[in-house]
């Protein structure tokens, strides 16, 4: 799930080349050599290639810390909802049901 949040993050970033290798490797599930075949280098290239993507992307999150706060603010919002479980929504109910509709209002956004 790591490689797959880098790349939703990240992945705009890769050149086309480096994008096709990596999608038909993680998510279209393509052997190396499978891989290799399509994109006409060696399934050693495709292996580098994997790699060198796998650093860049972490690169990126280790400046940028998007994925990080990404988490953060999804961690917070389900805190917030998890608070207002907690409510008597008979006294408060109006308010209990704007911040739970903000909060989910969020989670779809994020």
């Amino acid at each position: 799930m790591e490689k797959t949040l880098l790349y939703d993050f990240y992945g705009e970033l890769l050149t086309e080349h480096q994008r096709k290798v990596f999608e038909d490797a993680v998510f279209n599930d393509l052997s190396l050599s499978e891989v290799a075949e399509d994109a006409g280098i060696s399934r050693q290239g495709v292996h580098d290639l994997l790699k060198r993507v796998d650093k860049l992307l972490q690169e990126y999150e280790n400046k940028l810390h998007l994925v990080e706060k990404f988490r953060s603010i999804r961690e917070e919002v389900e805190s917030i909802e998890a608070l207002t479980k907690d409510f008597d929504e008979t006294k408060d109910s109006k308010i209990i049901k704007e911040i739970r509709n903000k909060a989910q209002k969020i989670m779809t956004e994020i």
